[in-house]
């Protein structure tokens, strides 16, 4: 969704009015409102948000307060593009307290399996909904929270084969696609991709493959090569082109906790890497240079694999 124009609710309350406060801060949280300042909320202008900052204008008045609700095409020091990237900012916070509670519903589940119809999964997917119904510009953050469900319920994406091992060799010098703002899988898996899969390998990045056709996607929603099974995508490509080298299994280990925080492995190491990637696109630093830098990141993660590797060989 790309929007140009806004709807804007300035209110004020009287002070004592706390419990009328409280009222309006659930139902403006519940519609998605990004706060900008103390009374000032802001939605995509769109009729649906603009009956609902009506009603709650209204709702203010009566209460005894003052509401003005603003249609505007610009707001001074913000651009279109910025106001989107707030909003993906706050649904990226409600998807990683989802995620949260997903791992935490699947390390009580570990050893037992899932029962789909339980009232605490489909909680979790309730709550997976009714962030998607406010995630008014896609964010992100979607894909991940929605692959941790997937495994929460003992799913597969669709179309996700158990066939034989694949030839690297027909998959020289393609074009790859996953999703843009690249962490720690997206950004290893590739490196992955690069270092013994197809060394001539092309990233692109986009939201949807069917408008990359020509690109092999991964780590994306209803793909071939995402998380599978418990598998983060790095380990989908470990087991799906059957590479057996234990510096990049053991990094597939650390990419695995990082990404999924399930401690499965009880491997720390790649968390400071995460974060590192996530700071990067804080910083709005172009996903391929955030590719590149990551490359650089796992080449001497992979060093230090390989030495640990030979060492624990030796002993």
């Amino acid at each position: 969704m790309k929007s140009e124009a806004w709807l804007l609710l300035l209110y004020g309350l009287p002070t004592k009015h706390s419990t009328q406060r409280v009222s309006l801060w659930r139902k403006l949280r519940k519609f998605g409102a990004l706060q900008l300042k103390t009374s000032a909320y802001v939605l995509p202008d769109q009729p649906a948000h603009f009956e609902r900052f009506q009603w709650l204008a209204k709702q203010v008045r009566d209460d005894g307060g003052d509401a003005t609700l603003i249609r505007v095409t610009e707001i001074e020091g913000l651009s279109n593009e910025q106001l989107a990237q707030m909003f993906n900012d706050a649904r990226a916070r409600d998807f990683a307290e989802l995620g949260r509670a997903v791992a935490a519903f699947l390390k009580r589940k570990r050893g037992k399996r899932a029962d789909t119809s339980g009232d605490a999964l489909e909680k979790l997917q309730q709550r997976f909904r009714e962030i998607r119904e406010i995630d008014y510009f896609d964010s992100p953050a979607a894909h991940d929270a929605q692959m941790l469900l997937n495994r929460a319920a003992g799913s597969q994406p669709a179309g996700a084969p158990s066939g034989p091992k694949l030839d690297a060799k027909k998959f020289a010098g393609k074009a790859w696609l996953t999703r843009p703002r690249p962490e720690i899988d997206r950004v290893g898996s590739a490196w992955l991709i690069r270092k013994f899969i197809d060394p001539k390998a092309r990233f692109v990045f986009g939201a949807s493959p069917a408008v990359h056709r020509e690109a092999i996607p991964y780590d994306m929603h209803d793909v071939e090569f995402t998380h599978q099974g418990e598998d983060c995508t790095f380990e989908t490509l470990l087991r799906r082109f059957g590479l057996r080298d234990r510096a990049a299994q053991q990094m597939g280990e650390m990419i695995h906790d990082a990404d999924l925080e399930d401690g499965k492995f009880q491997r720390p190491e790649a968390f400071g890497l995460d974060r590192v990637f996530k700071g990067w696109a804080r910083l709005g630093l172009a996903d391929a240079e955030i590719l590149a830098k990551g490359f650089e990141c796992f080449d001497a993660l992979y060093a230090e694999c390989q030495r640990r590797a030979a060492s624990t060989a030796k002993a």
